[in-house]
């Protein structure tokens, strides 16, 4: 039970959750929707782990600043999280671009906050809450603040441990005994570990609180010189010395097992799907006390049908989704998403299979993301021969094999089988 004080604190905090990512490391996942609304775990797009995070810590005021082709991340918002009463304050704006400040897109992540300083001014709420809407995990934003304000701090970064073959990808900071952040450095080549700590990287999980009214003089003095217009190449940096700037240790609000992953790649997001599978996942999807959230269509229940006598329709460790169907046919360690039609004698393994696609009688998948309403014909070998596969589709360095949204696919089974 939160007390009134809390709970004040939570009516004051404005969330900013960054929605406009083009993705391109998720290409072709990305071809024709924002990073934020690539599918994810069958049932969910990649951003509604975020937002449920934002309700489950109690929080209700939210704008979603969108930018490169946010059309199905935007209906994904109207039809799945239109939850919100007005009349009690709550709310969830979906906000592109406006051009109030500068005729651009956004340049950058404290540009983007510059050019919606018009939001800031409209609401006046005490402290902003910016995340992003393309990681996986769950993590309870109301500890966040709450150790902001004890701390009295201009800026809070929410962080990690994190690898040291990782380090590179991620701001990396150093803290002293009483966590106040002393040294930034974003995406660093030779990224330094805490002292008297090697194996002891510290890094920035792209999530800030900040009292609004220094974060509104940070990033109006950023777009008056020539910087990457970015918090962590340029605003955290810039306050380190003049300003109370803590770190928030991840592992203190996460909700359950500490899980975080930035799936801005095709086998991140692959290696996050499989982490959903098993016994003990890595992540939980099932957790009745961090519910996770999204549009779930009309869709009937799952069927596996195995004909009588046989046992050739079958799932081993895998999620399978309302209205999916699998035929006389095998699923093993695999995400089916909703709609999906395994005919028989198909064999997936290893594999993300999107809403709406058929995968052919006999067809053959390993280790492979196929994304919407794709029709793999019959017979179809795919994750077997990788030579073959880079002749039609993107195949990674590990090997998986990504065919996009609505691929023609008939007149080139002969050349795939």
């Amino acid at each position: 039970m939160m007390s009134p004080a809390q709970i004040d604190i939570l009516k004051n905090t404005l969330v900013i959750l960054l929605a406009g990512g083009q993705g391109e490391r998720l290409y072709p996942l990305t071809k024709d929707r924002a990073k934020p609304a690539v599918p994810f775990a069958g049932s969910y797009r990649i951003i509604d782990f975020t937002l449920s995070n934002v309700v489950n810590s109690g929080l209700r005021k939210i704008d979603v600043l969108t930018q490169y082709k946010s059309y199905s991340l935007q209906r994904h918002l109207q039809l799945g999280w239109n939850i919100f009463n007005w009349d009690l304050g709550e709310y969830l704006n979906v906000i592109p671009p406006q051009q109030r400040m500068t005729s651009m897109w956004y340049r950058g992540t404290a540009d983007a906050l510059f050019q919606n300083i018009y939001i800031l001014e409209k609401v006046r709420p005490r402290y902003v809450l910016i995340v992003s809407g393309d990681h996986i995990y769950k993590m309870d934003y109301a500890k966040l603040i709450g150790y902001h304000v004890q701390k009295a701090a201009d800026l809070t970064v929410a962080c990690m441990q994190v690898r040291r073959s990782e380090a590179h990808r991620f701001g990396i900071m150093q803290v002293d005994d009483k966590n106040r952040i002393v040294d930034f450095e974003e995406k660093p080549a030779a990224p330094r570990h805490m002292p008297g700590r090697p194996d002891v990287f510290l890094g920035s999980m792209g999530v800030y609180v900040f009292n609004t009214e220094e974060l509104v003089r940070q990033v109006i003095a950023d777009s008056k010189v020539d910087t990457a217009h970015d918090f962590g190449k340029n605003i955290i940096p810039g306050m380190i010395a003049g300003h109370d700037v803590f770190m928030y240790n991840f592992s203190q609000g996460a909700a359950g097992r500490p899980y975080w992953r930035d799936i801005g790649t095709l086998d991140a997001y692959w290696q996050a799907s499989m982490d959903l599978l098993g016994a003990q996942p890595s992540f939980e999807l099932s957790d009745s006390t961090w519910p996770l959230r999204t549009y779930h269509p009309q869709h009937p229940p799952a069927r596996i049908i195995s004909t009588q006598n046989t046992r050739d329709g079958m799932a081993v460790n895998s999620l399978i989704s309302a209205g999916a169907t699998i035929n006389n046919a095998r699923v093993a360690d695999s995400i089916i998403s909703p709609r999906v039609n395994i005919e028989p004698g198909a064999c997936i393994e290893s594999s993300v299979i999107m809403h709406g696609t058929t995968i052919g009688a006999g067809a053959k998948i390993r280790n492979a993301i196929i994304d919407k309403d794709v029709t793999v014909p019959p017979g179809t070998e795919i994750g077997f021969d990788a030579e073959k596969d880079r002749r039609h589709f993107t195949v990674t360095d590990s090997g998986l094999v990504v065919i996009p949204k609505e691929q023609p696919f008939a007149q080139r089974a002969e050349a795939i089988v």
